[in-house]
């Protein structure tokens, strides 16, 4: 992508944050500028969805390193495949932003119609049926009707993956994002041409290969995650998901009340992968101690129904700590609980 794209996509990244006050590009210093590097090297734009952990440099190297190596590295899954499961995964969890933006990367890596159909939800329309099978079974990842893994097992760790990841950001992006990675200005009406021309920009990162492993020395080594079984046979993804999850479980303990942490346990327990209606958030929120309610209210409507966090939730959150980064670690440990809950 050219010099004058690269700063033009910048600037509308940064436009896009609500709720946190993001690093910006011209302003990073130390491991946020060594993600920023590596954000737009490898994934070809300072996207909007990892950027807004900025205000906690260790979570923001926590979320790409995740992201760079499910999606991005080059493995054994084709990068189509995996942008069709992470399109599909957003999908299935109402996340309008992520949709758009990877059925966009789709356009310059599979036929259009295609790519089209799968923004659409007309997963029957898709013309190539293993693009197909994959959005089948990434649309219903984590619910009791996922159909069988599409793919070899040796694949597992990197598909697998990108839909763990987009559990946690379809979560993420629903609160602090809005429902288009377009420009406000653009009208709908052009949004087709947009994602004909961004997809034919992208395609061109998304074809060359990036070696497994380049984010892995962003943050120290982790003993494995019992809880990830899937990750066996991809020493490069344990190794992510080991440094991940230790700092979003270190996050949790600071940010996140006990009592909040065992009520979204036993949620997550009987969860069927839905989301939840109000009435069963708030009837659980009462159970817990008043002090705690602003925190559980948050953790719940993150967990079970993202697109339902406005900034009232918000604002109730921080009346006792006003800052970002434990709003930012509260959500973060609240999306990655519940991904590990759909993986499961």
């Amino acid at each position: 992508m050219n010099s004058h794209l690269v700063r033009a996509a910048r600037r509308g990244a940064e436009a896009q944050i609500a709720h946190v006050s993001l690093v910006r590009h011209a302003a990073a210093q130390g491991l946020v500028a060594r993600v920023y590097d590596q954000l737009e090297r490898d994934f070809g734009i300072l996207a909007p969805p990892v950027i807004l952990h900025s205000p906690v440099p260790e979570l923001l190297a926590a979320v790409w390193t995740m992201l760079r190596e499910t999606l991005v590295a080059t493995g054994k899954a084709e990068r189509a495949v995996k942008e069709a499961a992470a399109a599909a995964v957003s999908l299935g969890n109402s996340c309008p932003y992520c949709v758009a933006a990877h059925s966009t990367t789709l356009h310059g890596l599979v036929r259009g119609r295609d790519a089209t159909a799968i923004a659409a939800g007309r997963l029957h329309e898709v013309g190539d049926p293993r693009i197909r099978a994959i959005a089948e079974w990434g649309v219903r990842f984590g619910t009791p009707e996922a159909p069988e893994r599409p793919f070899p097992p040796e694949q597992a760790p990197e598909i697998v993956g990108t839909a763990f990841a987009f559990h946690y950001y379809n979560r993420m992006v629903n609160i602090f994002l809005g429902e288009s990675p377009f420009p406000p200005s653009a009208p709908a009406r052009a949004h087709g041409a947009i994602s004909r021309v961004m997809g034919r920009l992208m395609a061109a990162g998304s074809r060359a290969r990036h070696s497994p492993g380049g984010s892995l020395d962003l943050l120290p080594p982790a003993p494995p995650s019992g809880d990830l079984p899937w990750t066996e046979g991809n020493e490069v993804i344990a190794a992510a998901f080991a440094r991940t999850s230790a700092v979003i479980d270190r996050a949790g303990e600071r940010a996140v009340p006990a009592p909040v942490r065992e009520l979204l346990a036993a949620e997550l327990a009987a969860w069927d992968g839905r989301a939840a209606e109000p009435a069963r958030i708030d009837e659980a929120v009462a159970r817990l101690p008043a002090p705690d309610r602003p925190a559980g209210r948050l953790v719940l409507l993150t967990a079970l129904a993202s697109h339902r966090v406005g900034p009232a939730v918000v604002a109730e959150f921080r009346r006792d700590d006003g800052a970002d980064a434990r709003l930012l670690e509260c959500l973060a440990w609240a999306a990655f609980t519940t991904a590990r809950a759909a993986a499961a």
